[in-house]
């Protein structure tokens, strides 16, 4: 999931509070219409959910995460699932697509990602995702940074979220041909309040402080974002904003 060395995934801490990752990743599943047989790249595979369901449908695929622990998980389900960086594939036109949900943004230097997306795919072959894109989680990252800031802490932000236009012409750059490329709005409801999110998704930012500060600091977070992120009748959302796309290596591709 994540290339950064300060974020740690934990199968179940995953489970529990960030489910609905993979629940809400079916449209993208859906917009890759993937065929029995094909073979497919699950980049950033996590625990395995969604490629156990390309998997079900009859699919040849290889899900890659850069977390052990994820893809111990991933395996568990039974699953072909390696250990591997995100930047440095080593495929070689092996794959009919690559898919990939909710990954790509811990991804840093996505040239080196596109580079190795186009030398694993077939001519022909699709790449097909959804990442954060330019404004997710704008209302968290405001909250998580003014709170490190009155605490003298400073946090570069871990999160690649492109603009559409900045992430097609580097995808057009390396030669790919855009069908869709959408910014979609998506709050997205939370299964508690946004600590577990934090818990969760932020350890970038959180483990810059101190172990005995992190949960004051995570319930000043909290409360920061009560009134912007949770309704009258306590339910919580993050303010996500995805891009989601779909590109093709032409047949002629060089």
């Amino acid at each position: 999931m994540s290339s950064s060395s300060a974020q740690h995934w934990d199968p179940a801490q995953y489970a529990e509070n960030a489910r609905f990752v993979s629940d809400l990743g079916m449209p993208v599943v859906e917009l890759l219409s993937p065929k029995p047989g094909e073979r497919i790249l699950d980049l950033g595979c996590g625990d395995g959910a969604l490629t156990l369901k390309l998997a079900k449908l009859g699919c040849k695929v290889v899900g890659v995460d850069s977390s052990p622990e994820m893809v111990a998980a991933a395996k568990s389900l039974g699953l072909n699932a390696q250990v591997m960086d995100g930047h440095t594939l080593p495929f070689i036109n092996e794959f009919d697509a690559v898919f990939s949900n909710a990954a790509l943004h811990w991804m840093k230097h996505p040239k080196d990602v596109i580079a190795g997306v186009w030398r694993a795919l077939k001519p022909g072959g699709r790449f097909v995702g959804e990442f954060g894109g330019c404004g997710n989680v704008a209302a968290i990252v405001t909250a998580i940074e003014s709170a490190l800031s009155s605490r003298g802490v400073t946090v570069a932000n871990p999160w690649f979220f492109p603009r559409p236009e900045e992430y097609r012409g580097l995808l057009e750059a390396m030669g790919f041909a855009i069908e869709i490329m959408a910014l979609i709005p998506r709050p997205t409801p939370l299964p508690g309040d946004v600590g577990g999110w934090l818990e969760t998704f932020a350890q970038p930012y959180t483990s810059a402080l101190p172990g005995t500060e992190k949960r004051g600091f995570i319930s000043e977070v909290v409360e920061t974002l009560r009134p912007m992120l949770c309704d009258a009748n306590g339910n919580w959302h993050a303010d996500y904003v995805r891009l989601r796309f779909s590109a093709t290596k032409p047949q002629a591709a060089p």
